[in-house]
């Protein structure tokens, strides 16, 4: 099965998106064949590809008109990164999937008629509502990118257990990969509290790599493009691709430990 990563976290503010889009070019980078997926009302990463909100087709379409995925899907300007594109539109889709049979799977369904790639990445909404148990329930993984600062904290267990329900009911191979510290100003004393707290609580599941504040990665989204793109020298990109790898690597050891 293609790996498939919901990068989630119900506190907005957390550079999910920023992750998602990140992530997914840098490991585009690497050589990996890619696909976003933006399941996010608010269409952050549709347009931080360069592509408008208003599209006709897209994961609505998808999720509660039938279409399939495959016809949803647009080539980005990053070689080896497509994208399944948000629109305004999914501002609906959360009422609309409630009358829905198996409304949880709907994601899942659709992503499990798809080949080519070797990952996939949903980019979830700042909530736990159906679209994000629709991303947990479709993937294999979750990377939950964590700011570096006291309120993110408290989110954080709420998080998990939500991700162990969706194991537990939903979606027995869900795990999570990593947890992703973000916004890192290594000035800032509390920045590096927070940092140490969750790392103290989560040893196993926090990434190495970390995140800096950078004003370049800020920009990056008006622009159209990732940040390797906007910026290559940048210390987000080198940050990024950093952790491109050890989620290449973090996948290699959780599919050893599966066949194990």
């Amino acid at each position: 099965m293609t790996p498939t990563i919901a990068v989630t976290n119900q506190k907005g503010g957390t550079a999910k998106t920023t992750t998602a889009v990140s992530l997914g070019s840098a490991l585009a980078g690497r050589g990996a064949r890619v696909l976003l997926v933006d399941a996010d009302p608010q269409a952050n990463a549709t347009s931080a590809l360069g592509f408008a909100k208003d599209r006709s087709t897209d994961l609505h379409a998808v999720l509660l008109q039938d279409v399939p995925a495959e016809r949803a899907i647009v080539p980005t300007a990053v070689e080896r990164l497509a994208l399944l594109p948000s629109s305004l539109d999914m501002a609906a889709a959360e009422v609309e999937l409630v009358p829905v049979l198996a409304r949880e799977f709907r994601l899942r369904v659709s992503l499990s008629r798809l080949s080519g790639y070797d990952a996939i990445l949903i980019d979830c909404p700042p909530s736990l509502g159906l679209l994000t148990i629709n991303a947990l329930a479709a993937a294999t993984h979750a990377v939950v990118p964590v700011q570096c600062e006291y309120l993110a904290l408290e989110g954080l267990a709420q998080l998990v257990n939500t991700i162990e329900a969706v194991r537990a009911r939903l979606n027995p191979q869900l795990a999570i990969l990593a947890i992703l510290l973000t916004m890192e100003d290594r000035r800032n004393r509390l920045s590096l509290q927070v940092a140490d707290e969750v790392t103290r609580h989560f040893p196993d599941l926090v990434a190495r790599t970390r995140i800096p504040r950078s004003v370049r990665l800020a920009e990056a989204p008006s622009h159209g493009k990732p940040i390797d793109v906007y910026d290559p020298t940048s210390r987000a990109t080198r940050a990024y691709a950093e952790f491109a790898a050890e989620v290449q690597a973090r996948l290699v050891t959780a599919a050893a430990a599966v066949a194990s």
